[in-house]
């Protein structure tokens, strides 16, 4: 009788999804507890700790290292998201046809975003040094200077590099979340739209951006959410510097935890951190089943 009762669709389908839900339990759900409870205590990297509460949680609010950090995550979020999709949808455009070449310039349009954004940091970091770069080098070359500037000492010209690092890194990805939205896109929808007398920028606004919404959805909040995490880049290229005027919050989390040693406050603010990542999922997730909720007419 047991046995036929665990052959059951229900019954067997929660025996399938035990073992996802025990490491889901394991590896996030009780890290996540833990560390909820670290943040409301005075926890040093050694030595003894008591629970305080909301105090650091309060104390944030008036960290303005912390607030600055946030608004400089924002404003790195603000600057990257909207030319990486462009020059991804861009190059979408251009290789999503059986023209001869196109899987080419996929892979190599792709390829930044395979290399790693660690390995690529490390590249601009070395070509933007003063005396041995090849930024100031070719600048020398072509009149455009007469000195060796040092790029990343300052805060514009190192967030600029940091900014044209990521949109480099990121608009390949973008390219192949909505090369694979558009490759589902029946072709009959374009030639009906053709014979309706659209021009091609016209089938593109009609026809391929309705139909790659989700796509589109899923790529912009891949591309907010990364850029809310950002941490190889920033750390690599200026170490959030000069002084902290480019350190995003996960470097300000990493230095307070780290380097100043107080993971209780650290934790505090990597935890409101997780609630924005939430939020910003969570619309994904509605931006994405918004249609298929829809009623049909």
């Amino acid at each position: 009788m047991a046995a036929k009762n665990i052959t059951k669709p229900g019954r067997l389908g929660f025996a399938l999804t035990v073992p996802s839900l025990l490491l889901v339990l394991a590896l996030v759900i009780v890290p996540l507890i833990y560390a909820v409870y670290i943040s409301m205590t005075n926890f040093p990297l050694v030595g003894a700790y008591h629970f305080v509460g909301l105090a650091n949680y309060r104390a944030l609010a008036g960290n303005s290292q912390f607030l600055h950090a946030i608004l400089l995550t924002v404003l790195y979020t603000a600057i990257v998201t909207v030319p990486i999709f462009v020059i991804g949808y861009g190059l979408a455009m251009l290789t999503r046809g059986n023209r001869r070449g196109s899987t080419v310039f996929r892979t190599l349009f792709f390829l930044p975003y395979i290399v790693g954004l660690t390995v690529e940091s490390f590249i601009f970091y070395v070509e933007l040094q003063p005396n041995s770069g090849a930024v100031n080098f070719a600048l020398r070359k072509v009149g455009l200077t007469n000195g060796a500037t040092a790029w990343l000492v300052h805060t514009v010209p190192g967030l600029t590099a940091i900014c044209l690092l990521v949109v480099w890194f990121g608009s390949g990805l973008t390219m192949v979340l909505l090369l694979g939205g558009m490759q589902g896109i029946p072709r009959e929808l374009y030639e009906a739209a053709f014979i309706d007398g659209a021009s091609r920028w016209r089938a593109e606004l009609r026809v391929t951006l309705p139909l790659l919404r989700q796509s589109i959805a899923l790529s912009l909040i891949l591309s907010v959410i990364g850029s809310f995490l950002a941490f190889n880049q920033f750390q690599i290229l200026t170490q959030g510097g000069p002084g902290t005027s480019t350190t995003p919050i996960v470097l300000w989390i990493y230095q307070v935890a780290f380097e100043q040693g107080l993971i209780g406050k650290a934790t505090a603010g990597a935890m409101l951190l997780v609630v924005v990542v939430a939020i910003i999922s969570a619309g994904q997730f509605l931006l994405l089943r918004d249609r298929d909720a829809r009623p049909a007419s």
